[in-house]
């Protein structure tokens, strides 16, 4: 097994992907990480949901750089085909790699987006995930 593979065995099930659940995929680029997209399609057994589907769906994972832009405008956008009681996956990349996003960003933008994270966990070798999901209304 490459180091890829070995850095993104168990990522879907550290996420809580099932077979069936449905996956909307925001912030696509040449960068994400093909060997984890893979391993998640293999776990709900079917293809990433785009940008353009509009599904309600289980799960959204958003791929997010330094740079992109508003990350609380880029948190609100990902609500919009959310399930209530549905996740949010914020990958973001490592510390020392291009794009690098400081948790303390990430701390910061979720309450104001309605989230807040639950857990962080290392994915894959260049890619970090925050485990979003709504604040609960009193």
């Amino acid at each position: 097994m490459s180091d890829a593979g070995a850095a993104t065995t168990g990522a879907a099930a550290k996420m809580g992907f099932k077979d069936g659940n449905l996956v909307q995929e925001l912030g696509y680029d040449d960068d994400v990480d093909f060997d984890l997209r893979e391993e998640l399609e293999d776990a709900i057994g079917g293809e990433l949901l785009t940008e353009e589907d509009h599904d309600v769906v289980d799960s959204v994972l958003l791929w997010w750089r330094d740079g992109d832009g508003d990350l609380v405008d880029g948190l609100v956008d990902a609500l919009t085909s959310l399930q209530e009681g549905g996740v949010v996956w914020l990958l973001t990349p490592k510390s020392g790699r291009d794009g690098y996003v400081p948790p303390m960003d990430i701390q910061e933008a979720a309450p104001t987006a309605g989230l807040h994270v639950t857990k962080t966990e290392g994915v894959s070798r260049d890619w970090a995930a925050s485990r979003l999901v709504a604040r609960r209304k009193n």
